[in-house]
Formats: C-alpha cells, sequence, structure tokens
C-alpha cells in the first residue's frame, strides 16, 4: 500500500498534468486561431507545438491514475514504458516540424508577424512554462517516473518556442531581423532530438 507522502506526490503529480494539458488545449486554440489570423507559420507552428503536448499530457494523466487506482507495480511499469515511448516520439516529431517550419521560413523569408492574441499566450507561456518543467521534473524523480520528468521536456520546448516568436518579432519590428525566429528555432532542434530519442529508447529497452 502506497504511504501517505507517496500518495500526495501522485496526487499533486495528476493535478500539475491535468493544469498543464488544459493550458495547452488553451494556448492550442489561441495560437493556432491567432497564427491563422496573421498569416504567421511561427505561430501555427506554436499551436501545433501545444496540440503535441496535449497528447503527451494526456498519456502522463493516463499513467498517472493507473498508479493512483492501485494497479500491480508490472502494469504500472508497463504504463511508465509506454508513456516514456510516446513522450519521445512527441519530442522527435516536434524536433522534425521545428525543422520543417524553421528551413521554410528561411527559403520564403517569411517573418514573424504580429498579433497581439499571439504575442500574449507567447508571453504567459515564456513565465509558466518553466514552472511546470521544474515542477514535473521534481515530482518525476519523486515517483521514480522518468515519463513525468521527460514531459518537463515538452514544456521547456513549448517556452523556447514562444520566447522565439516574442523575440522574432522584436528584432523583425526594431532592426529588421527576419531570420531571427528561425534560426533560433533550428538552435533548439538538436536539443528536442537528444531528448526525445533518449526517452524513446528508455521506453524501447525498461
Amino acid at each position: 500500500m502506497a504511504s501517505n507522502s507517496s500518495t500526495t506526490t501522485l496526487h499533486r503529480s495528476l493535478q500539475t498534468e491535468y493544469f498543464s494539458t488544459g493550458w495547452m488545449v488553451f494556448e492550442f486554440l489561441v495560437g493556432l486561431s491567432s497564427g491563422i489570423k496573421a498569416g504567421s507559420i511561427l505561430l501555427i507552428a506554436f499551436g501545433l507545438d501545444s496540440f503535441l503536448e496535449i497528447i503527451s499530457g494526456s498519456t502522463l494523466i493516463w499513467r498517472l491514475r493507473k498508479e493512483a487506482s492501485g494497479a500491480a507495480t508490472d502494469v504500472i511499469e508497463a504504463a511508465e514504458r509506454r508513456s516514456s515511448l510516446i513522450v519521445g516520439i512527441i519530442l522527435l516529431l516536434l524536433a522534425v516540424y521545428v525543422t520543417g517550419v524553421s528551413v521554410a521560413n528561411l527559403a520564403t523569408h517569411q517573418a514573424a508577424d504580429t498579433s497581439i492574441s499571439g504575442m500574449a499566450i507567447a508571453v504567459a507561456s515564456v513565465i509558466l512554462m518553466p514552472f511546470l518543467a521544474r515542477r514535473k521534473r521534481s515530482l518525476g524523480k519523486a515517483l521514480s517516473s522518468a515519463a513525468l520528468a521527460e514531459d518537463g521536456m515538452c514544456n521547456v520546448t513549448c517556452a523556447y518556442m514562444a520566447g522565439t516568436v516574442l523575440v522574432g518579432a522584436i528584432l523583425t519590428a526594431l532592426v529588421n531581423w527576419w531570420w531571427a525566429d528561425s534560426v533560433a528555432a533550428l538552435v533548439l532542434v538538436y536539443f528536442i532530438a537528444s531528448e526525445g530519442w533518449e526517452s524513446f529508447q528508455a521506453g524501447r529497452n525498461r
């Protein structure tokens, strides 16, 4: 039977994932609609990134609920492996998508368009996402759940993409560096892909 401490940690982990996934639904709707309205590829990519994180967060909720329901250890371990595998695939898809969007932007000289609603959601994400990432890593360590900690990487990715939206818009407006957001996004690709591959391999090999 789980101790009071582990039960509390599990409850906090579920609360964190519910909040995180709910926010991603809001971010997806605002980011995608703002991107389509403004004709901004980067904002559309930001919205689609949030959609992938909804999938990742839903997977983690499923895994945590398995443990909360008192499932057997082997069932929890199987859910953990599957969660790590899915989180890894999500991160790898993000790496591919960020690469594709960035290359397309550079090839077409696409600059980040200004959108008040898009900028507002990006500012909120830059502030909120690092907090969620740290919390998931801490709770993942406490629960011995690598999948939960790895899910925090999706939040780091979201924060970085939100930052590129803001920085790209500012640099484009001030000094006409239309390429700034795409180059910044490409720098992140190696980091995302490395974490995704590690999580993918962990899910396959556990």
